[in-house]
Order: C-alpha cells, then sequence, then structure tokens
C-alpha cells in the first residue's frame, strides 16, 4: 500500500532526509518505492510531501509529529498537511507524479552504465534525453555521478538525462545544485 506523508518540508534535501529516516525507522526493504513531490495546499507555498510504499500503515509513533498522512481515503494530521499527503499518494499510486529517491536497484547505480544495464539494475523502465526525441541507444554510456533520481511518468519510471562530454548522458537532476542567488547578493 502507499502512503502519503506530509510535513511541510521546505527543500528536496530535508524529504529526503525525512524519507530515509523513515524507511530506516519503520525497517522496510531494498524494494520500498519512496518519492518526493512537491505540493501546494491551501493559501500556503508549495512545499515537499513525500510518499512511499509500506507493508501496513504504520502507527502514528512512527510517524514524525504533527506531519499529515494518507493512505487510500483514510486521512490524518492537519487538514492542509493530510490534503498535501494524499496529493503525493494519488501521483504516486497513478503513476503520475513524483520524484523517486528510494527504488528497487537504486544502490546499483553507481559509476558510469549503459542504458541498458541502468534498467537491467534497476526499476527504471525508460531512459530519455533532454530535448532529443526517441531514446538513447542501449549502450549510451551514463555518469551516474551515484546520484540518480527518475521520475513516474505516465506509469512508468522515468529517468531523464542530458547530454555529457564525450557521447556520454548524465542524469538531469544534479547531486549538489548551486542555490538560487548563490552568487549573487
Amino acid at each position: 500500500m502507499i502512503l502519503g506523508l506530509d510535513t511541510g518540508t521546505r527543500t528536496l534535501t530535508e524529504a529526503e532526509h525525512l524519507l530515509h529516516d523513515l524507511v530506516k525507522a519503520l525497517g522496510l526493504g531494498e524494494d520500498t518505492v519512496a518519492c518526493t513531490h512537491f505540493v501546494r495546499t491551501g493559501d500556503g507555498p508549495p512545499h515537499v510531501a513525500c510518499s512511499l510504499t509500506v507493508p501496513h500503515l504504520p502507527g502514528p509513533a512512527a510517524l514524525p509529529d504533527g506531519a499529515g498522512t494518507a493512505s487510500g481515503a483514510g486521512r490524518t494530521g492537519p487538514e492542509d498537511l493530510a490534503e498535501g499527503a494524499a496529493l503525493a499518494a494519488i501521483a504516486h499510486a497513478t503513476g503520475t507524479g513524483g520524484r523517486l529517491v528510494l527504488f528497487p536497484g537504486h544502490g546499483a547505480l553507481t559509476g558510469t552504465l549503459g542504458v541498458a544495464e541502468i534498467m537491467a539494475r534497476s526499476g527504471i523502465e525508460r531512459v530519455v534525453v533532454l530535448a532529443h526525441t526517441g531514446d538513447p541507444a542501449p549502450d549510451t554510456p551514463v555518469v551516474t555521478r551515484d546520484f540518480v533520481r527518475p521520475q513516474w511518468c505516465d506509469g512508468k519510471i522515468v529517468l531523464l538525462t542530458m547530454p555529457a562530454a564525450d557521447g556520454r548522458l548524465m542524469p538531469a537532476e544534479v547531486p549538489d545544485p548551486t542555490p538560487c542567488c548563490a552568487d549573487h547578493g
């Protein structure tokens, strides 16, 4: 089953830490699918909600204090956070949205791997290249930088890449992006 969780987290990094902590606390396995989702609820600013697969719903003691949750038609916690959790859970369940932080095989995606190797080692079902039509050749090398964050798209787990040097590709999302306004005051 899918659990949506919203604590009003402002950044992807904070949301990823929340997911890793929750997966560890719940003792979930390598096959867990855990995602981040940008959501906006009520009049509040956009923020990051989470979703993850769980074998059963955890009790309130296992969840962060004040979190909104959603699973199926059930919701708990503050209304705006429960709404964000529901949006995340729906996107995850339908495969229409969500940035995957944890997914089957994510730990095996290190170094430089061919497109076909990435799909064979993990749950990633398709690799696409920004601003290109058609899929890359199966033997096209992808420099993972040990940071691979695919997305749900049309019910499939898709890794968005961009061209890199020497005919290689790299994931479009970089591990340590320069914060906005970092180079100007």
